[in-house]
């Protein structure tokens, strides 16, 4: 094992896996703490698409992040 690695993936590879696979699981759970709170407080079609609207509409600087990045890559 080579020195200043961490099983054998630098701290790079590392930071950069938990930015896109961690942060993508947490999109998700907050994806299912907004479903669920507009199912509790039974808010409705509209309530529900303002709800995901207005609470995941910050998720999306960080998903075009990683597609402007993928597409750069080409």
């Amino acid at each position: 094992m080579q020195q200043g690695t961490l099983f054998g993936y630098t701290e790079a590879q590392v930071a950069d896996f938990g930015a896109t696979f961690g942060i993508a699981a947490l999109i998700l759970f907050m994806l299912f703490i907004i479903g669920h709170a507009a199912w509790s407080s039974k808010a409705g079609k509209l309530g529900t698409f303002a709800l995901f609207f207005v609470l995941a509409f910050g998720m999306v600087g960080f998903v075009a992040k990683l597609i402007i990045q993928w597409i750069w890559k080409i």
